[in-house]
C-alpha cells in the first residue's frame, strides 16, 4: 500500500507553508534520510527529509504551490515491490485538503506587462517593425526634430497622433513609463511580518524612549580592538551595540520580558534578536547568553547567522524565541527611528547613525560623535521608569565601553 508524504511542520507555530520545490522526481528511489523537497516556511527555505524508503510514485502537490496546510498529502511513495497500478486504486487518508492556490507564471507576466489603457500603451510597431503613427504627427516631429521612437501613442492600437509629439520632450523620451507597476508575489515570509507587524500595533500600547550617546570612545575602543585583532577579525559598532545591550538587560532584568495574558515572563538567560533584512522580508536570528560572550565571539556568530539568514538557511531555533530585539539603520544613513515592538517581547531598541555632532562640553562646544538610540516599549510588560534605568545602563556601557569588559 503506497505510503503518504505529508507536509511538515518545521515550527511548532507552523500552520502552513509553501512547497517551494521537488529535489526526488516521480519514479526516483528514495532511502530514508534523503532530501526530497524543500518548503518556505515563514522565515526560511528548510529541506525535508524522507522518513521511508521506496520508490516516489507520484507527487500530489506540484513544486511553487503555496498555502500547503501542514499534514496535507503532498506525495505517495510505493513500497518496495509495488507498482504504479497501486496508485490508481489509492484513496487518500489524510484528513488534511490539498490547495490548489498555486503560483502561474502567466498571471505574473499579465501582471508585468503594460495595463491595458491606451493612453499608456508603448510605442505601435507596424509588421515591418516600423513605428506607427498619423501623417500630421510624422511631419510635426520631422519638423520638430522628435524622435518617434520612445512617444507612447494614444490613438487607437497605440497609434501617435500629434498631441502625442507636441507633448512629447525633444528627442522623443518622456518620463513616465508605459508600465505602470510591476506585481511582486508576498512570499510567505513577508506575509508573516506583515500579520505580525499589525497586529503589534493594533494590539501592543507602545511608548518610546529616545537617548543620544557620545560614541567617541567606543569608536577609540573598537579600533584598539581591530588592530589587535589585525586580519583574525574586525568587530563592528553593532557587535558593541549587542554586548552593552546584553549587559544593560543583565543590570536591569526587568527589561528583559515577555507579555502573556496570565504573567509577565521575566527571562533568566539573555537572548538578544538581532534584525537582518534578507529578500522578501526580515529575520531575527538570536546572540544566545549574550552577556557570557566576548565581543569576538558575539561578532564571529553574528556575521555567520546574517550570512546563513541571506540564504534562508538558518535552524528555527536559531531565529525563534530571544527575550529583547535591536534593530540597527545606522549603517544606512538614518539618523533615528522608531521600531515597532515583536510580540511577545517587550522591548526593541532602534538604533541609529553615529555622526559628528555639536555638543557642550565642560560649558565650551565641542565637536563628538554622537548616536541616537530609541526605545520602543510594550507598556504592559516595561513601564516607563524600567525601560529609562535601562537606557542609563545602555549610555553607561557605550560611552564607557571598558566597563563592558569588567562588568560581572
Amino acid at each position: 500500500m503506497p505510503i503518504e508524504i505529508l507536509m511538515p511542520a518545521l515550527s511548532p507555530t507552523m500552520t502552513e507553508g509553501n512547497l517551494a520545490k521537488w529535489i526526488k522526481k516521480e519514479g526516483d528511489k528514495v532511502k530514508a534520510g534523503d532530501v526530497i523537497a524543500e518548503i518556505e516556511t515563514d522565515k526560511a527555505t528548510m529541506e525535508v527529509e524522507a522518513v521511508d524508503e521506496g520508490i516516489l510514485g507520484k507527487i500530489l502537490v506540484a513544486g511553487g504551490t503555496e498555502n500547503v496546510a501542514v499534514n496535507a498529502p503532498i506525495a505517495l511513495l510505493l513500497e518496495d515491490g509495488e507498482d504504479k497500478k497501486a496508485l490508481e486504486s489509492y484513496k487518500l487518508k489524510s484528513a488534511a485538503t490539498v490547495p490548489v492556490k498555486e503560483e502561474k507564471k502567466e498571471e505574473v507576466k499579465a501582471a508585468q506587462s503594460p495595463i491595458s489603457n491606451p493612453q499608456y500603451a508603448a510605442p505601435a510597431l507596424a509588421g515591418g517593425g516600423r513605428i506607427k503613427a498619423s501623417p500630421l504627427a510624422k511631419r510635426i516631429a520631422a519638423q520638430e526634430g522628435i524622435s518617434l521612437n520612445g512617444i507612447n501613442g494614444s490613438g487607437p492600437y497605440g497609434r501617435i497622433l500629434k498631441d502625442d509629439v507636441l507633448n512629447a520632450p525633444k528627442g522623443g523620451r518622456i518620463g513616465r513609463n508605459p508600465v505602470e507597476f510591476i506585481s511582486i508575489p508576498n512570499n510567505n515570509m513577508r506575509k508573516v511580518v506583515a500579520r505580525r507587524l499589525t497586529e503589534s500595533k493594533q494590539t501592543v500600547p507602545h511608548f518610546y524612549l529616545s537617548v543620544d550617546l557620545n560614541i567617541d570612545a567606543l569608536l577609540g575602543a573598537r579600533a584598539a580592538i581591530n588592530a589587535k585583532g589585525k586580519d583574525k577579525y574586525k568587530i563592528s559598532v553593532n557587535d558593541l551595540v549587542i554586548k552593552a545591550t546584553a549587559m544593560a538587560l543583565k543590570d536591569i532584568p526587568a527589561a528583559n520580558a515577555s507579555w502573556s495574558d496570565a504573567a509577565i515572563l521575566q527571562y533568566n538567560n539573555i537572548d538578544v534578536s538581532v534584525a537582518v533584512a534578507i529578500d522578501g522580508g526580515l529575520i531575527t536570528p538570536i546572540i544566545r547568553n549574550a552577556d557570557q560572550k566576548s565581543i569576538v565571539q558575539i561578532s564571529t556568530e553574528m556575521k555567520e547567522l546574517a550570512k546563513r539568514a541571506k540564504e534562508n538557511a538558518l535552524k528555527p531555533e536559531e531565529f525563534q524565541g530571544g527575550g529583547f530585539s535591536i534593530s540597527n539603520l545606522g549603517m544606512y544613513g538614518v539618523k533615528n527611528f522608531s521600531a515597532i515592538v515583536n510580540p511577545p517581547q517587550g522591548c526593541i531598541l532602534a538604533v541609529g547613525a553615529g555622526e559628528q555632532r555639536a555638543v557642550v562640553k565642560d560649558g565650551a562646544l565641542a565637536i563628538a560623535n554622537v548616536m541616537s538610540c530609541t526605545l520602543s516599549v510594550d507598556h504592559r510588560v516595561v513601564d516607563g521608569a524600567v525601560g529609562a534605568e535601562f537606557l542609563q545602563a545602555f549610555k553607561s556601557y557605550i560611552e564607557e565601553p571598558v566597563l563592558m569588559f569588567v562588568a560581572q
